[in-house]
């Protein structure tokens, strides 16, 4: 599949076969343990509990300190010397408790699993930025040249217009939908990035701007659209004429790479626009980064994890993923 060929481009076709059977490996190591913890109760079940202190272990830890201790626990198992890396852990007979060392185990190799499933996005998220970049370069040369866009892109969204009005006036029809039906999630568009220099009237100052050159962050954000299955549009609405799509959330990736302080996490927080309809969602880093800020839908959004909600800051990328608050989740 296309996987196969985008990895064979980066080192050849063993090499991005290997790199495509690691990351199944790690996500089905990954989803198995996320199976057992909601089989047992999830937050307040046995399996939340028999693991929260054994993840305490790995936390801070770096790769070569993990596989060392992998090594050694798999030894201590095997009934090998006791290990440099790991305390003794007796049952109460003064046993090594090999139920318990093999929990730590499985919960390693999880721990190993997200690390290296975390290294392949961050690389993916990389190369989904140089790919809209060189989209971008292409779009300003054809401004410059004077040249249009496809004329095909605007016969398409004016037959998807066409469709949502038709949509809009339908007759009350039956059900029979699924929640993410129609849902889609594509680039944020090109212009949707605030400009805060003319936003402050062409004076932006930072404290630090003579020691370092404010630049601006690469990013790489996406919007998720889809329908919104309400009382009203449950009624007027079907499979085959479905209601205009709306925005249900988006995914922002912020580029961090050269920092100056690496003990500060970039930030975000929303200003007022201008409309009520909208919020600006502003980043701020610290030097040698200018804050960037995109406009934004104005709705509540949904910060559980398990609707998608991540804030992360991991290799120097700032990931920002909300879901607005939908009405079909309620009973």
């Amino acid at each position: 599949g296309n996987n196969n060929k985008g990895e064979e481009e980066d080192g050849g076709g063993a090499q991005g076969e290997n790199a495509v059977i690691r990351y199944w490996d790690a996500l089905h190591t990954v989803t198995l343990d996320e199976i057992q913890y909601l089989k047992t109760g999830g937050e307040s079940g046995g399996h939340a509990s028999l693991v929260g202190d054994i993840r305490g272990m790995f936390k801070g830890q770096t790769m070569e300190a993990l596989v060392q201790m992998k090594g050694d626990i798999e030894q201590k198992l095997r009934g090998g010397a006791a290990s440099t890396t790991t305390a003794p852990h007796f049952d109460e007979n003064g046993v090594v408790d090999t139920d318990y060392w093999q929990t730590v185990l499985n919960q390693l190799k999880v721990h190993l699993a997200k690390l290296e499933l975390s290294e392949i996005h961050s690389k993916m998220l990389v190369r989904q930025l140089e790919k809209l970049e060189a989209r971008r370069e292409e779009l300003h040369k054809k401004a410059l040249t004077g040249e249009t866009t496809d004329a095909g892109d605007d016969e398409a969204k004016k037959k998807s217009s066409e469709g949502d009005n038709a949509a809009a006036s339908a007759m009350p029809l039956p059900q029979g939908i699924e929640p993410d039906f129609g849902n889609l999630e594509e680039e944020l568009g090109l212009n949707d990035e605030i400009d805060l220099h003319a936003k402050n009237n062409g004076t932006l100052n930072y404290a630090w701007q003579d020691k370092y050159r404010p630049r601006k962050p690469r990013y790489f954000n996406r919007v998720k659209t889809g329908y919104d299955w309400n009382a009203y549009n449950k009624t007027h609405y079907d499979h085959d004429n479905p209601p205009p799509k709306i925005v249900q959330g988006y995914k922002f990736n912020i580029f961090y790479p050269d920092l100056i302080d690496r003990t500060i996490t970039p930030r975000y927080h929303l200003e007022r626009a201008d409309t009520d309809n909208f919020c600006i969602l502003r980043f701020s880093a610290g030097p040698p980064y200018e804050d960037v800020a995109f406009k934004i839908i104005n709705r509540q959004w949904n910060k559980s994890r398990k609707r998608g909600f991540r804030c992360t800051f991991e290799r120097g990328v700032l990931s920002l993923y909300l879901n607005f608050q939908s009405h079909w989740y309620r009973r």
